[in-house]
């Protein structure tokens, strides 16, 4: 299964030359650069880890890809996103993210169906990585 998450999702993954390009848009519109990982992948999960600090001034995206180069080393077997962030209204918006890591194996979502009373029905999705421990699903 492919984890389908933010901006290019349903596109092949971008190569690194096409990471940087879409770097330097968003410092070229002032936007702020951050890099989170996780192992759990899961829809709602919006707190991922963040590595080091948000880039707010980074004029060139080689110092962000030295970032991400660094972090492909530690946690390359994890899922790793990019994310930028306008702060031009005062408080921090999310105008672009998208995964720029995978693992080389991703175990997907199970639905899980549970029966209610008046004949309603809820569904909800589990990670199969959540099956094992924290820092040992990968």
């Amino acid at each position: 299964m492919r984890i389908t998450q933010g901006t290019f999702s349903f596109l092949p993954d971008l190569t690194d030359e096409q990471i940087t390009k879409q770097v330097q848009y968003c410092i070229d519109n002032g936007w702020a650069v951050n890099i989170e990982f996780t192992d759990d992948p899961h829809p709602r999960n919006t707190y991922w880890d963040m590595w080091g600090h948000p880039m707010f001034d980074i004029e060139d995206a080689a110092g962000v890809m030295m970032e991400l180069n660094d972090c492909r080393k530690v946690y390359g077997d994890r899922y790793i996103r990019l994310s930028a962030f306008d702060s031009s209204h005062g408080w921090e918006s999310v105008k672009i993210s998208f995964i720029v890591n995978r693992p080389a194996e991703e175990p997907g979502f199970s639905l899980e169906r549970q029966e209610c009373a008046g004949r309603m029905t809820r569904y909800t999705t589990r990670g199969y990585a959540s099956d094992k421990p924290e820092g040992a699903r990968y």
